[in-house]
């Protein structure tokens, strides 16, 4: 598809698929700005193959579920609720990592947790079965973009913050979606974009910008409680002679867009 034909400036937001991503930081052992937890997707995968993103994927009717039994009411706070939950699943499922609950889980129980969902494809049945209990206050919102593309899928993602605090961890990666695993502060992330190191989309682009900003989890928190979320969706505008992708300027990014044939290529 022509890259200039993907945005469609004019007419009403496609239909989206709700989706939530999980952006966790850990302290750096050597000190130092925070590190990020990353996921490199499969190449086979038809969304952002190849590129390295946060742990999250889709918002299943089974997170609605749970979300609607655990007591939110209204369609926001359903749709909020289910956001959460599928990060914190979607985490478990693709890193290893049982974060979002009251409890602390240690790694083995982490594991177990991991093949009971693998097995049974909803969190429900693996938090009665480990006897856990969601805190979903402990996932922060960040950020939430839906972009405007024409003839390709689209989703409303939610991005939420989490700490996981020090210490070392054990990872296990998702090899059906998932190829590998690894930490790099924002800033290193973003070097590792520009020597071709790693392929990184827009969206994770115009996001590893703004949590570079932050040198710890801490400050990251308390700008995302100052910045309301707005919805952010990409358009396109000419800039020195050329086509750009653009953000709204005040949602919080450092930097609002890059050529389109930039973005185009990831």
């Amino acid at each position: 598809m022509d890259p200039l034909s993907m945005f469609d400036p004019d007419g009403d937001m496609p239909p989206a698929i709700p989706a939530a991503t999980l952006v966790i930081f850990r302290r750096a052992a050597q000190g130092g700005p925070p590190e990020l937890l990353m996921v490199q997707r499969s190449k086979t995968m038809s969304f952002a193959g190849g590129a390295a993103v946060f742990p999250g994927g889709r918002v299943d009717d089974a997170d609605r579920s749970l979300a609607a039994q655990l007591g939110a009411s209204g369609e926001d706070a359903l749709d909020e609720w289910a956001a959460r939950i599928a990060a914190v699943r979607e985490t478990l499922e693709e890193t290893g990592l049982a974060l979002g609950m009251a409890q602390r889980p240690d790694h083995p129980a982490a594991l177990r947790a991991r093949a009971m969902l693998l097995d049974q494809g909803a969190l429900g049945p693996v938090l009665d079965a480990m006897e856990w209990t969601l805190a979903l206050d402990a996932l922060i919102p960040f950020a939430r973009w839906r972009p405007k593309h024409r003839e390709v899928r689209v989703f409303d993602t939610r991005f939420y913050l989490a700490d996981l605090g020090t210490g070392a961890v054990d990872l296990q990666v998702d090899d059906t979606e998932n190829t590998h695993l690894f930490w790099a502060s924002a800033n290193e992330a973003l070097a590792m974009a520009e020597r071709d190191e790693i392929k990184v989309i827009y969206p994770t682009r115009r996001n590893l910008e703004r949590l570079a900003l932050f040198d710890s989890f801490a400050a990251a928190r308390q700008h995302a409680e100052d910045v309301p979320v707005r919805m952010v969706t990409p358009f396109m505008a000419q800039r020195d002679g050329q086509p750009w992708l653009l953000i709204q300027t005040d949602a919080g990014y450092p930097v609002d867009g890059e050529p389109l044939e930039m973005a185009a290529r990831g």
